[in-house]
């Protein structure tokens, strides 16, 4: 290697590297595959794994690798330093080693501090040497506290203490906790931590793990406080031996040391600082560590802290911890340093400190140092640029080795250059160059090989290639050599190297044709030459016409398509389906979203559709809540929100979880707009919260965030007080307080209770007043219905809840004394009556007014001189009214009628009973309607009178008409029954065997009542045949049937005809034929006694037979039928209630009167 030397073009030299070294980093050279499979080129070490820097022998860990691989040809060898002196592992046998490779294990033998100390790894070969970066391996010891007696602490109450940890060493994290020996003891069982003491204001930790309290109370005397030191990492927690505090008190003479004047015997004086000591500090960190700075001071009473940043407003990375007294940045940058202040103030004045703040930077590259292929005689450049605050040091090295005597070109602070110029081979080598300050160090390695090689081309003789026309298409050539060679394409017909717009020869070699023409068919040829020789390949191109049209393409969701298949390997086949060019994803899913490509391809052309596929979800959880600004019962809430999945976040919702009244149960506290990253959170007294949020977007409302830490409000007095305040009186002397009770939470502290104050109103006369904790109170001895003022106001053990609201109510009700007078009956028609009265003065009432209460009972009907008292009804009507509707009336009957008014005790006295009548009505429907005989031209119709007639019956009204199975219906005939003692009735001169439908309805003077209806079919001319339907008369089959049957109805006729003339007289049975018991035969003739108790059925339809047992229609607007209960009404009479008591009746099946006949 020779040693550069210097020339008058240097100084040109340094401005290029200048230029190189601050935008434009060296491009390594690395030596492709395909060349080292050709020709057996000798490579440079390249580290390509080894271990961090740091490497701690965690005791629970089993073994610790130093690892160090690299790979270059020869293979290299492997050797070790520990602590700048050579180290071998094979020398050691409790190390593990790996063939082949730099790497061994340390195992946990329980002896390893032998082993402590830092390595470096260097891999060689004949042609260099690279070097790991230095490798700290660290065995902690196990951290105690020493052993030490420690005297009592005597102070005065309202002095300040502090109560010393000083904390062993040990892996960090440290962990500090103060508690009494007590809950050490349960605490440690469960090897879990909690602390004991209650931080606040006035008694507090600091960061070094003392305990501080900035006036000492009477409560803080205890023996056995201890402080215990937790280290993760390594698993251990240590005690520090018990301190004991005696905290004297200036009041001894008074027992309660909560009363007003013992805080008055505390003398009082303002802050100092007892954390940091002095006015002013410095604090110096590395760019990306937390800034804490931490300021605990004593006085009395309590100050209160207040940060600012001078001549800036804080940032607004910053949160304020641990009472005010701990100002923490996370990730500090440059903009973070400059001149804090702390203020500690209470009413007697104030103490400060100031914090001068500087960050500095370990190590970064700017320009890192990178491999190079250089030939033999040229100049080559090494760049090292690195950054960091102070500035690195940049430290060169050849092989491992520090380089002497070589030529280094100092650019600027931050760049660095080795140069050296008429290389040769023998200057190949490993270079490391390593930049360090006092926070860190970067090592980096630089293969430079130097080498002369003729042209090597790597792509295949002879490829063809196809395009189409109109189209781009790139033919290679890949070529390596040193130096760097010439690459010239030429065609086959042509005499010089392709030139023009549409040629383009690329840096890596590769010819690329635009806009493809036919005329560029044919045979390429490829030169390549630098100093050592020349080379060259041919290839083909096959130029085609258009061979695929544009892909129509459409996106959709969850489809996307259609296009030719072509999956990407990452699609599983489980979510993922293309059939027909169509790609379907199914379960959509974050990971989903994003550009898809679909391409169609043929051997000569292809095109491309995308298309953008964005998932929608609800938002993601926020993340890092932060508790700030403590103010007692304030404190403001600060989270990151998650990512809302493509939907725009519109609202957070907070919840909050207190541990005493409802543990695990969370509700929401407020909300606040989708914009917003913080909330002031107004919180209740005596609650220890913790807080969680949510975000909502228009998919709907995320999963809520991880708790907060607990926060525990200060107890204060009531906030409000009850509300839904109800008086009632259930008996006429007593009146009944009742109220929603305050929830747990609203409480603000321990001891709540209600003052009930109460006086009559419009008199001159002093509160009452009780105290109670239960939410109701009864007073005793009131007068009846009077006014009385209510308020009800809430204290706890802090005082008392705002000034409540006065709320009037009555005292106990009693009956009504009073009815109402000149009730009268005004008839409006046969069932309705419109009622009305005087109303019932106030003063008779003896409480609020509920209504009127009307009960109407029926004497008789008209029809009957008899009276009796039936069944009783009554409707309600509520409010201040003087009249009524009562409706639901029998006809032509008399009725007598009572009213009473009625408060919430019950009701008053009834009124004089006023009788009245209804005029007459229409009659019932008959009870009982039926068919008893059927012959071929003839139909006895019975029936019973209607069960209320409503009136004078006069007659009947029958009907009927022919509705056989046909499309059209028989005239209806109407036949007028006069005589309203008539039951009976026989139709002639009807079809035979025909269907007929009959009608029937009673009347009276007024008109006729509803009407029943029945149905049946002549017979044939024989009687006793059976009746067949549906037009099968002129089937053969049914023409034998009939003439059987008549052969049979003939040899009846014969048998009958002689057992007459047997007698002489008519038999008991022939007289029974001749008056039918009509409920009998309707009940067991099965075939012609058919009826329907439905008016609306349709003229065609199936036969019925007569059930054993015929229910009355009642009308479905009357009231009649129903008994005592109460049916409300509205103001004007309109039914909204219930009817109540129907009674059903029973209808009599027995059938009397005369017999008439008819001719149709």
């Amino acid at each position: 290697m020779r040693l550069s030397r210097w020339s008058p073009g240097l100084a040109l030299l340094v401005g290029v590297v200048a230029s190189i070294c601050a935008f434009h980093p060296t491009t390594a050279i690395d030596i492709p595959l395909e060349v080292v499979g050709h020709v057996n080129i000798e490579q440079l070490p390249t580290i390509t794994e080894a271990s961090p820097s740091s490497l701690i022998a965690f005791p629970f860990d089993e073994s610790f690798p130093m690892t160090c691989e690299a790979k270059g040809n020869p293979k290299p060898e492997f050797w070790w330093t520990k602590n700048g002196e050579e180290f071998d592992p094979y020398q050691d046998p409790r190390l593990i080693k790996e063939k082949n490779s730099g790497t061994f294990v340390i195992p946990n033998t329980g002896n390893l501090t032998e082993y402590q100390g830092t390595y470096r790894c260097y891999a060689s070969n004949k042609l260099g040497t690279a070097i790991t970066e230095e490798v700290e391996f660290v065995v902690p010891h196990v951290p105690k506290f020493p052993k030490e007696k420690i005297d009592p602490i005597e102070v005065e109450e309202g002095q300040p203490v502090i109560l010393e940890c000083n904390p062993p060493k040990g892996i960090p994290p440290l962990q500090i906790y103060w508690m009494t020996i007590e809950a050490c003891l349960i605490h440690v069982k469960s090897f879990v931590l909690t602390p004991h003491i209650e931080q606040d204001d006035r008694v507090s930790m600091g960061l070094n793990g003392d305990l501080f309290f900035s006036n000492a109370l009477e409560k803080d005397s205890h023996r056995d406080y201890c402080c215990f030191a937790a280290f993760p990492k390594i698993r251990t927690i240590v005690q520090k031996n018990a301190m004991s505090v005696i905290v004297k008190s200036k009041n001894s003479n008074n027992d309660s040391s909560s009363s007003p004047g013992h805080a008055n015997s505390i003398m009082e004086r303002k802050p100092s600082l007892l954390m940091p000591s002095g006015v002013k500090s410095e604090t110096q960190l590395v760019k990306g560590d937390e800034l804490l700075l931490e300021c605990i001071a004593e006085g009395f009473p309590t100050p209160m802290i207040e940060w600012l940043k001078i001549d800036h407003r804080l940032p607004d990375r910053v949160t304020i911890e641990n009472h005010g007294k701990l100002l923490s940045i996370d990730q500090v940058d440059e903009d973070d340093k400059g001149k804090y202040m702390c203020k500690a103030t209470n009413i007697h004045g104030m103490a400060v400190h100031y914090f001068d703040v500087s960050v500095e930077e370990p190590p970064q590259w700017v320009s890192e140092p990178e491999s190079q292929l250089s030939m033999i005689g040229s100049d080559v450049l090494i760049n090292c640029s690195a950054t960091g605050t102070p500035q690195p040091t940049i430290q060169w090295m050849v092989n491992g080795k520090p380089i002497e005597g070589m030529f280094l070109v100092y650019l600027n602070k931050t760049c660095i250059s080795r140069t050296f110029y008429w290389s040769n081979s023998t200057d190949s080598a490993v270079y490391q160059c390593e930049a360090s300050n006092r926070h860190g160090t970067l090592l980096a390695n630089a293969n430079i090989m130097i080498m002369n090689l003729p042209p090597m081309i790597l792509t295949d003789e002879g490829l063809e290639y196809s395009a189409v026309e109109g189209k781009v298409i790139v033919m290679h050539c890949k070529v390596f050599s040193s130096p760097p060679s010439a690459v010239t394409w030429n065609k086959e017909d042509s005499t010089g190297s392709l030139e023009g717009p549409r040629f383009t020869v690329h840096q890596n070699g590769s010819l690329e044709i635009y806009n493809v023409e036919k005329e560029d068919m044919g045979q390429y040829t490829c030169y390549t030459k630098n100093t050592e020789g020349t080379s060259a390949i041919t290839a083909l191109l096959d130029v085609k016409g258009i061979q695929l049209n544009k892909i129509k393409h459409f996106f959709k969701h969850p489809s996307l398509g259609p296009c030719i298949n072509r999956l990407s390997l990452f699609f599983s086949a489980d979510r993922y389906f293309i059939e027909d060019g169509i790609l379907q994803i199914v379960n959509v899913s974050h990971r989903d979203q994003g550009m898809y490509k679909c391409v169609a391809r043929t051997p000569m052309d292809q095109d491309t559709a995308s298309g953008l596929l964005m998932v929608l979800d609800i938002p993601h959880a926020p993340e890092n809540l932060v508790l700030s600004e403590h103010k007692g019962r304030s404190v403001k809430l600060k989270w990151i929100p998650g990512e809302d999945h493509n939907s725009s976040t519109t609202e957070f919702i907070i919840e909050y979880e207190e541990s005493q009244w409802e543990p695990g149960t969370w509700r929401e506290l407020q909300r606040v707009p989708g914009n917003h990253g913080s909330a002031v959170l107004k919180l209740y007294g005596h609650v220890n919260y913790r807080f969680r949020v949510s975000g909502v977007n228009t998919v709907g409302r995320g999963r809520p965030s991880e708790p907060t830490e607990r926060y525990k409000t200060p107890p204060a007095a009531p906030d409000k007080n009850p509300e839904n305040i109800k008086i009632e009186g259930h008996l006429p002397h007593e009146m009944d307080i009742n109220w929603e009770p305050l929830s747990p939470i609203e409480h603000n502290g321990p001891g709540l209770e209600y003052k009930v104050s109460y006086k009559r109103q419009h008199v001159e006369e002093d509160w009452q007043e009780h105290v109670v904790k239960r939410h109701s109170f009864v007073v005793k001895d009131t007068p009846t219905f009077v006014p009385y003022e209510i308020r009800i106001q809430a204290r706890n053990n802090h005082g008392w809840g705002p000034e409540p609201k006065v709320v009037t109510g009555y005292s106990g009700e009693d009956f009504p004394s009073a009815a109402p007078d000149d009730v009268a009956v005004e008839v409006m028609n046969n069932s309705l009556v419109k009622v009305s009265w005087m109303r019932v003065h106030k003063d008779k009432l003896h409480g609020h007014l509920g209504g009127y209460r009307i009960s109407w009972w029926r004497l008789r009907s008209l029809l009957d001189s008899k009276k009796t008292h039936g069944d009783k009804h009554t409707l309600t009507f509520p409010g201040d009214r003087n009249h009524a509707m009562v409706p639901g009336l029998t006809p032509f009957s008399e009725y007598s009628l009572i009213i009473m008014t009625f408060n919430r005790r019950g009701n008053g006295p009834g009124s004089h009973a006023v009788n009245f009548k209804t005029p007459e009505g229409v009659p019932e429907k008959t009870p009982v309607f039926r068919v008893t005989d059927v012959q071929k031209h003839t139909v006895t119709l019975t029936w019973a009178p209607p069960l209320e007639a409503n009136g004078v019956l006069t007659g009947y009204l029958l009907e009927y008409q022919l509705i056989n199975d046909t499309e059209e219906v028989g005239v209806l005939q109407t036949v007028d029954i006069s005589n309203p003692d008539t039951t009976m009735w026989v139709l002639q001169n009807l079809e035979a065997i025909s269907r007929y439908k009959f009608y029937l309805r009673p009347c009276t003077r007024v008109g006729c009542g509803p009407r029943v209806s029945k149905e049946s079919t002549t017979t044939p001319e024989y009687a006793g045949a059976p009746i067949i339907h549906g037009g099968i008369s002129t089937q053969g089959w049914f023409i034998g049937l009939m003439c059987v049957a008549a052969l049979l109805t003939l040899m009846v006729l014969i048998a009958c005809f002689v057992n007459r003339n047997k007698g002489g007289k008519y038999s008991v049975k022939e007289k029974e034929d001749l008056h039918p018991d009509l409920e009998s035969q309707g009940i067991h003739d099965d075939t012609f006694c058919e009826y329907s108790d439905n008016d609306e059925k349709p003229l065609k339809g199936s036969q019925h037979s007569l059930s054993g047992q015929i229910k009355a229609e009642d009308s479905g607007d009357s009231l009649v039928d129903y008994g005592d209960e109460d049916i409300q009404f509205n103001e004007d009479g309109s039914f909204i209630g219930e009817y109540a008591g129907r009674k059903e009746k029973k209808v009599s099946m027995e059938v009397k009167g005369t017999t008439n006949q008819s001719t149709a």
